[in-house]
């Protein structure tokens, strides 16, 4: 586990925290009320892009400087600032105080449009930006500059495993108790869905039935042209069985750790997917609908509480999408770049 300390004056900055892979919902906004925390306690992600000013717009970049970049696709503007941003809950930070002066916000709360609005209690260096407005995921973001990783004097968290991941907690569950879908879900499908085009090289995708179809059909039959399918995509990864017949796309987890994507055996593309969303796809818990005999067993539906089910359909998160697609090589292809453009122009038009 590590600590970061002021990089002036060495004060400890933050409670032991482990590295975790940056959530695909970091920078997303979502809504009008007040979101949770992004990091869990005692986590830490690490930003590898730069953020924060100067902003400079599309037209001054150039096409050549933003695939050096990484971005294959025009966007609004880009960072320049400092890459490596910090991010953990808010519920982590240590010794830090408010700077009056930047706690510039738009409704509820701080949205960091001021910059770095902490600084530490002990020098008054600027470390950290805090955010906590709505419609933003609650964070303190430390300054790479600002701030020194160290060692924690803790155990260090040890890497879970394939198998132990598969047999964890749910995760994520996909419907809310008001019964509007997960902003984590429409997230985290909405990242998957620029790989699964990107892998469909513009043919019809036939995925599985059940939530798989809930989460990604609609999109699919919207945005490629209409026809049989021609391609055969299906979950895999630790505690499934091997798909049957081969499939040519395969929705796997990301760890949530290491970022990385399990690898199944054979040629067919994979799909990385938020790994607590991939575990509610592969191994659905759908409670029985009838009483059985014999009593009330666990697992059969009651009136209390009630089942949660949605009260719409499922929409991926449209900005999530883009931010993925622009940055996947694939996007240069003619007809998936007139996907890009008919979203960004329309970016709440069906399916989104």
């Amino acid at each position: 586990m590590d600590v970061f300390a002021c990089a002036r004056c060495g004060a400890l900055l933050t409670a032991p925290v482990s590295q975790i892979a940056l959530p695909v919902h970091a920078r997303h906004c979502y809504g009008h009320q007040l979101l949770p925390a992004l990091m869990e306690p005692g986590t830490y992600a690490v930003d590898p892009e730069p953020s924060g000013p100067p902003w400079r717009p599309w037209s001054e970049i150039g096409v050549d400087s933003a695939e050096a970049r990484g971005v294959f696709a025009p966007v609004g503007s880009l960072s320049f600032g400092e890459a490596g941003a910090i991010v953990v809950a808010p519920g982590d930070a240590r010794g830090t105080v408010l700077m009056p002066e930047r706690c510039g916000g738009y409704c509820m709360g701080l949205d960091g449009r001021d910059g770095p609005n902490l600084a530490c209690a002990q020098c008054g260096q600027a470390v950290a930006t805090r955010i906590d407005d709505c419609s933003f995921w609650q964070t303190v973001w430390l300054a790479p500059h600002a701030v020194r990783r160290l060692p924690a004097d803790a155990p260090a968290c040890r890497t879970i495993s394939w198998e132990a991941l598969a047999q964890g907690p749910q995760g994520t569950p996909p419907v809310e108790q008001s019964g509007a879908w997960s902003p984590r879900w429409e997230a985290a499908v909405g990242a998957a869905l620029a790989h699964l085009l990107a892998a469909s090289a513009g043919t019809r995708v036939a995925v599985p039935d059940g939530l798989v179809a809930d989460t990604f059909g609609r999109a699919l039959d919207t945005l490629l042209p209409p026809g049989p399918p021609t391609k055969n995509a299906a979950l895999g990864g630790p505690g499934l069985p091997a798909p049957g017949p081969t499939p040519d796309v395969v929705l796997v987890p990301r760890h949530p750790q290491t970022g990385k994507a399990w690898q199944p055996f054979g040629t067919a593309d994979i799909v990385p997917l938020t790994a607590d969303v991939w575990m509610h796809l592969a191994f659905p818990h759908e409670r029985l609908p009838v009483p059985v005999t014999g009593g009330m067993p666990v697992g059969v539906l009651r009136d209390d509480p009630l089942p949660l089910r949605p009260r719409g359909p499922f929409r991926p998160d449209s900005t999530v999408f883009l931010a993925t697609l622009a940055r996947l090589p694939a996007v240069r292809q003619p007809w998936l770049r007139r996907i890009y453009d008919q979203v960004k122009d329309h970016p709440y038009a069906r399916p989104f």
